[in-house]
């Protein structure tokens, strides 16, 4: 029981996360994205990518939404979290390798992407390792 409801924690904190950072990638990239990092998003293509991404960022939102609130697609639902965490973790740490280091809050987004896919793939494990209870 305990467990269950740390998972519709932990999904529910990640999709009210996911909010701000969606809005600030898509809704208006450049009054957010410009002052925030120094990205020139004046090119068309540009926002439409930004648009995407965000479409993307709001259909996880719905989906951990969802598993914060369905018993049925709570587990899919960590899944969907874990991978999409640990995606973005792995992409920012190649980019680190690679490019060096980035705005510090792409920093911190790094951070807590890495430490939500972690918590939710321990939640994913300790559901595998627990036992049935003998009814």
């Amino acid at each position: 029981m305990q467990s269950e409801q740390s998972e519709k924690i932990l999904l529910t904190i990640a999709a009210i996360g996911l909010v701000p950072i969606a809005l600030s990638y898509g809704f208006m990239p450049e009054k957010t994205l410009t002052p925030l990092y120094g990205i020139d998003v004046a090119n068309t293509n540009l926002k439409h990518i930004m648009r995407a991404v965000t479409g993307l960022y709001v259909g996880q939102i719905v989906i951990w939404l969802l598993g914060a609130t369905r018993d049925n697609i709570r587990k899919p639902a960590l899944f969907c979290l874990v991978i999409f965490m640990l995606g973005l973790a792995s992409g920012r740490a190649i980019s680190f390798l690679v490019e060096g280091a980035p705005h510090w809050m792409l920093i911190v987004y790094f951070i807590l992407e890495l430490a939500l896919g972690i918590i939710g793939l321990t939640f994913i494990v300790r559901q595998k390792n627990e036992k049935p209870v003998a009814r």
